[in-house]
């Protein structure tokens, strides 16, 4: 008797294909901000806006508005870095001209975003013009921004270390972010997938993480103790905040909400996007800086430049 081929694993349905091969490019660039620092502060601008959304949520801001407005941002970040709406202004630039920066930077990547969510980005920047608000911000936030991720790891085989590694206050934001840009299409509210993906390892400010390996090991200790120290940083938010990221927390353990399936689809993108950014820095090369990135740009001395790096011999 012939055996039976085995079957093929089932493909999921209601994954939109082209938006998320669209999408990656952006997310790439936009998970890089976990990377980039400037001078007035050691934590990176992914952390920094981590810590920035959840004090705008504390004193009382709409998820919603505050969702778009960290999003804009963050695409607008992708190509500026630290040049944000702020520092322009300190630079020197009027509201206006700053909002026109921030623009061009955004329109740079109009073929990654659907129309609508292109609309409400552009629509928040000239909030992003204006000095942040200071205000206090939740502890957790700040445990979570200490606090290092585990990187890739296995039951029963050593972890996978990478250096640096990304702290959860990174991952939050750029889960969050990237929940922003799919929720469109995923059919979610924008204000509930940034919160999902905000609030996803609130339970990570007091326990270390240690990745699936760790997960497996504590067994059946893990939901009680996830629950119970989840339940312990809500209690430090606003009632009807904490009353609104309560519910949407059960949604990490399903992907039929469309909150649920923006925010893992985020998820797990931003995961292998992260492993794939240190898989790439080990493997770069000279080449790809002075060749396909154009290290010695054209410019007023380029032929100077390059007249030098041929009679040293460095090209």
């Amino acid at each position: 008797m012939t055996q039976a081929a085995p079957r093929p694993a089932r493909r999921e349905t209601g994954v939109p294909r082209r938006v998320l091969r669209a999408a990656v490019p952006l997310l790439r660039e936009i998970g890089d901000l976990k990377r980039v620092r400037t001078a007035d502060g050691d934590a990176s601008m992914a952390e920094r806006a981590f810590r920035r959304s959840w004090a705008e949520l504390a004193r009382g801001e709409d998820p919603g508005r505050t969702a778009v407005r960290a999003c804009a941002a963050a695409v607008a970040g992708a190509r500026l870095a630290g040049i944000d709406g702020p520092v322009l202004r300190r630079c020197g630039l009027t509201a206006g001209e700053a909002v026109a920066v921030l623009e061009r930077s955004v329109a740079q990547h109009a073929d990654r975003i659907d129309p609508v969510t292109a609309g409400l980005l552009r629509g928040a920047l000239p909030d992003l013009v204006r000095e942040p608000r200071q205000g206090p911000v939740p502890e957790f936030a700040a445990a979570l921004c200490a606090q290092p991720r585990a990187g890739a790891t296995c039951p029963g085989r050593p972890r996978l270390m990478v250096e640096p590694p990304e702290s959860h206050g990174d991952h939050c934001w750029a889960v969050a972010v990237y929940g922003v840009l799919l929720a469109g299409a995923f059919g979610a509210d924008p204000g509930d997938a940034f919160l999902l993906g905000l609030g996803h390892h609130l339970h990570n400010a007091v326990l270390p993480d240690a990745g699936f390996a760790g997960e497996e090991l504590l067994g059946g200790h893990l939901p009680a103790v996830v629950a119970r120290l989840t339940e312990h940083q809500l209690a430090a938010l606003p009632g009807p905040l904490a009353a609104r990221l309560g519910p949407l927390l059960a949604l990490r353990e399903e992907a039929a909400a469309p909150a649920a399936r923006a925010f893992h689809a985020a998820d797990v993108l931003d995961r292998v996007l992260q492993v794939r950014h240190h898989a790439r820095a080990a493997a770069f090369t000279a080449e790809q800086a002075l060749d396909d990135l154009d290290l010695v740009h054209p410019c007023a001395v380029s032929g100077f430049h390059r007249a030098v790096l041929d009679a040293a011999g460095a090209t």
